[in-house]
């Protein structure tokens, strides 16, 4: 049986010191579930954070990368996948996920929310405005979810995942 992979998106550069936080937090709490991370495994923003997080709790990283090299990745990526898609990483990322987590939002992020739903995965929200929440429930309310904090968004991973 394969391992559960949450993927955690989000905010690179434009990231702010709340999604640094909350992303650090879900990535540790993902590897204390015994879960996969796999981000977009940059060392930037959202993707570093995360990675960091799980790395810090013993888990295991994943990252998918947006060159053709390793270059600007995350120190804490345990297994590299090297694109050279660009953004067209961002439907690797969400396909190989049981479960989208958005935390913080930017261009790339929303695209990847909308991947995920297109493709009738489970997303969840973390700390999101409600006109964010609101725009992606139009589109597929049975499969986005709106939470505040980290250990909201584990719990309700769990729930997804029966």
């Amino acid at each position: 049986m394969s391992k559960v992979v949450i993927g955690v998106m989000g905010a690179g550069n434009a990231a702010t010191p709340q999604d640094l936080e909350l992303a650090y937090q879900l990535g540790k709490l993902v590897a204390k579930q015994g879960w996969v991370l796999l981000t977009g495994g940059r060392k930037a923003g959202v993707m570093d954070a995360a990675s960091g997080g799980a790395k810090a709790a013993g888990g295991l990283v994943v990252g998918i990368l947006p060159s053709n090299n390793t270059v600007g990745m995350s120190e804490a990526v345990d297994i590299p996948i090297v694109t050279d898609l660009g953004n067209g990483r961002n439907n690797i990322n969400v396909l190989s996920s049981n479960v989208v987590i958005a935390c913080g939002m930017s261009l790339g992020t929303a695209s990847e929310v909308a991947l995920a739903l297109k493709n009738l995965k489970p997303v969840i929200l973390l700390n999101q405005s409600k006109s964010t929440y609101q725009f992606f429930a139009e589109l597929a309310s049975e499969r986005v979810f709106r939470v505040e904090t980290a250990s909201q968004a584990i719990a309700l991973v769990k729930e997804l995942l029966k």
